[in-house]
């Protein structure tokens, strides 16, 4: 059945057709609201908010753009509104079961959450050559969606509509309700912000899924789960940071990062730490558990991802989210469940 009659049949009140007609957008809307939110989970509500808007408004479809572009104009404003209406409140700082050492700084993007390979693998890529497909990775990694959190919300949607996913300026101020020219202005104000902290090309890190990415994350995953924290440092360059959110609490630098690891190995024993291997962010992941001496893993405890510096030899960023909802996202691809 053709585009036009299945939007005819969903005005009709279809909602097979209408179901039909969103599909082959879900998996990409979804991961335009995280680039925008910053949270896998916030995510979750805010496509189901896009669909319901989109069911509702069906009638407002005229046609003159396509109903891809439609859509992603009524997600942006959605996120958009989300994110005032919330005034993007940090979630609860959770208590540590142990007393930290002093944090060297206090992170301010608390909300972030790490998203699946799993679910990125079923986005199609419209990139068409490896460099395209190297600036595709970039804006799928933590740290870019991280930037993303830290500019003006207009900002985040104007990058994001122009460079991450290639609408026209015009596309774009029509999607925003602004003129060109202002919007423009927000494109080149969000760029620049981000180019400071982008990684020149010789220092990118090695392609995901690279024989040297997976043979630096198999040491670490070893080093970790042996409770060996010298070993772990000795794969870290020496601006290395752990951060782990939703705690605000992050240590920068080998020493630093030495003396919270040792801190909270001492309060998980006896138990022991399982890592499974996953992928978030195109990066190196593991789902975390902990386990009693000698019986199965118990209870999740997170999800470390990885960054890696551009030698490809050493890691460059340890994040730890602690907030059980992260672990959930990963529980198909590990096969463990929670307890």
């Amino acid at each position: 059945m053709s585009g036009p009659a299945l939007v005819e049949r969903a005005r009709g009140g279809d909602e097979a057709a209408f179901a039909a007609l969103i599909e082959p957008h879900r998996r990409e809307l979804h991961l335009h609201c995280y680039r925008m939110l910053g949270s896998f989970t916030d995510a979750d509500d805010l496509l189901q908010d896009t669909l319901s808007a989109a069911w509702d408004g069906l009638d407002g479809f005229a046609g003159r753009s396509s109903l891809r572009t439609w859509l992603y104009r009524i997600a942006t404003n959605r996120c958009l509104n989300a994110i005032r209406d919330a005034k993007r409140r940090p979630p609860p700082t959770p208590v540590p079961p142990f007393e930290p050492p002093a944090p060297s700084r206090r992170g301010d993007v608390t909300w972030l959450q790490p998203y699946p390979d799993a679910w990125l693998d079923q986005i199609p890529d419209r990139s068409a050559g490896p460099e395209e497909r190297y600036q595709r990775h970039e804006t799928i990694e933590l740290a870019f969606v991280a930037a993303l959190q830290r500019l003006p919300p207009r900002q985040t949607a104007a990058v994001v509509l122009c460079d991450v996913l290639g609408f026209s300026l015009a596309e774009a101020a029509a999607m925003l309700s602004a003129p060109p020219t202002a919007v423009k202005g927000l494109l080149q104000r969000g760029r620049a912000t981000l180019e400071r902290h982008r990684c020149a090309p010789g220092q990118r890190a090695p392609a995901p899924g690279s024989g040297d990415e997976r043979e630096l994350a198999r040491r670490f995953a070893e080093a970790m789960t042996a409770d060996d924290v010298d070993a772990v440092v000795g794969l870290l360059t020496n601006d290395a940071w752990l951060a782990m959110p939703p705690a605000p609490h992050e240590y920068h630098g080998p020493a630093g990062i030495a003396a919270f690891l040792r801190t909270s190995t001492a309060a998980r024993l006896p138990r022991r730490l399982e890592l499974v291997a996953t992928r978030a962010n195109t990066q190196p992941a593991f789902a975390c558990y902990h386990a009693g001496p000698g019986s199965p893993a118990e209870r999740t405890a997170g999800v470390i991802v990885l960054g890696l510096s551009g030698s490809g030899e050493r890691i460059s960023t340890i994040t730890r989210f602690l907030d059980p909802r992260v672990s959930l996202a990963f529980m198909p691809a590990t096969g463990h469940s929670v307890l």
